[in-house]
């Protein structure tokens, strides 16, 4: 185990050397993978690290599927890139897939990354309507490029020059810090939704394109907007004749129990964009739109045209994906284990003062971390603490900080989980808490 050590170590100072770091916020895990498989990751020496964050939160089937391994190596011996401008049979049959899962929404564009398909969704929102204005959640996140980037307000904004012309957000609905409450203290989204649409009338100068938000932010602390929220929102946008973009990169593909989050809630956004859990760790994303919309970005010249668009290998991925989810019957589980884990985690929160609140639907959840529950106060540095000491244990969770609240883990492990594992993993983060708050304590 020594010599291993000494190997990783010797493997992260090259990385050191070589490796540009981006994340914006300290190094890389103190970890070279070497393997996946299932809901775990191995390095060199063995160690096994349950994974929790399904990857980059993609990895819907676990690591190494081997539906997915079978097509990946089929498609690279036999069909795994075109010219851009030539069809095969697994885009037909996965735009053809997608649509019949989305009704109304038939019209697909099959790209790579989540931050292309909101590219792809806004310019033809700013083409069909005329307008350049781009309104998000002042905690969203939707990509590091371009416009993406305008309307990502949850991180990376400082530094970088202008955003693009148009650009603006309100804040979303946060049950556990409301910004504005009814009588019972209970959190009004209807009146702040009203205010945010107040501030973005003041502010247009009548070029509203579009609004884009996730059905739950994830990266902003995972913050679930309330039932009926979507279509209230849809509906404001409907008086300004400006467009709805979801993006479910992370909700999308039966994460949260439905095949989109947006199902819940009985509406239709007018475009949708996938990626992440498309390609189940693969770079595959999506575009959905209506006919309608399609047929007039293509009467005007709608040009989204890259290199990788439309290829035939992580088209068939999509399609492996979309089968073993069905024959699998993942999103049912994903309620199923949801619910294990939400009871699992709602007993840690009994047990630990620091435990503010645990929400998020499906498998996708959020534990946020506090000073104590009665002050909500943030406590970003436990949070941190608590991060480092889970992987310690040999478990990997992602934290995220934002301004006026405590860290908050995204917990998000595999479709494909088991109920051994979902309970090693909450053992393992009690221990972490119980280590890091303990350590804390005077005395």
């Amino acid at each position: 185990m020594d010599d291993a050590a000494a190997a990783a170590r010797a493997e992260l100072a090259r990385a050191a050397r070589h490796l540009i770091r981006y994340s914006g916020a300290g190094d890389f895990a103190p970890f070279v993978a070497e393997r996946a498989a299932g809901s775990y990751v191995y390095d060199a020496a063995g160690r096994a690290v349950l994974d929790f964050t399904s990857g980059q939160m993609s990895s819907i089937l676990g690591h190494s599927h081997p539906a997915i391994v079978e097509v990946v190596r089929d498609m690279v011996g036999r069909l795994d890139h075109l010219f851009s401008g030539m069809l095969s049979r697994p885009v037909i049959d996965l735009a053809e897939a997608l649509g019949s899962l989305a009704p109304g929404l038939e019209r697909v564009l099959l790209l790579t990354t989540g931050a292309e398909s909101n590219e792809a969704a806004l310019r033809m929102a700013r083409l069909v309507t005329g307008g350049w204005e781009v309104v998000g959640f002042s905690q969203s996140w939707h990509g590091m490029t371009g416009a993406a980037a305008s309307a990502t307000y949850s991180a990376g904004r400082r530094g970088y020059g202008p955003a693009a012309v148009g650009s603006m957000a309100i804040p979303a609905p946060n049950a556990y810090r409301p910004r504005f409450t009814s009588t019972g203290g209970e959190l009004d989204w209807q009146r702040e939704l009203d205010d945010g649409f107040d501030l973005i009338d003041r502010q247009t100068s009548g070029g509203l394109a579009a609004f884009i938000a996730e059905p739950i932010l994830s990266s902003g602390g995972v913050i679930d907007l309330p039932p009926g929220y979507l279509p209230a929102l849809l509906r404001r946008c409907r008086e300004r004749d400006m467009l709805l973009v979801l993006d479910e990169a992370q909700t999308g593909i039966g994460r949260t129990g439905q095949m989109f989050a947006h199902e819940r809630d009985a509406m239709t956004p007018d475009v949708l964009t996938l990626s992440k859990t498309l390609g189940a760790g693969l770079p595959l994303a999506a575009v959905l739109t209506t006919p309608e919309i399609e047929e007039r970005a293509y009467e005007r010249g709608f040009l989204f045209y890259t290199t990788h668009v439309s290829d035939p290998l992580p088209a068939a991925v999509g399609l492996a994906v979309l089968d073993v989810l069905a024959r699998e019957r993942l999103a049912e589980r994903a309620v199923r284990a949801g619910e294990r884990l939400r009871r699992g985690l709602q007993e840690l929160q009994q047990r630990h003062e620091c435990i503010g609140d645990v929400r998020g639907r499906g498998l996708l959840l959020g534990v946020e971390i506090v000073a104590d529950r009665a002050s909500r106060k943030p406590a970003p540095e436990t949070g941190a603490a608590i991060g480092r000491r889970c992987f310690e244990l040999g478990l990997s969770m992602n934290i995220v900080q934002l301004p006026a609240m405590g860290g908050v883990f995204r917990i998000a492990p595999p479709l494909t989980v088991t109920d051994a594992e979902l309970d090693l993993g909450l053992d393992m983060l009690d221990r972490a808490i119980t280590d890091v708050t303990s350590a804390s304590r005077p005395g």
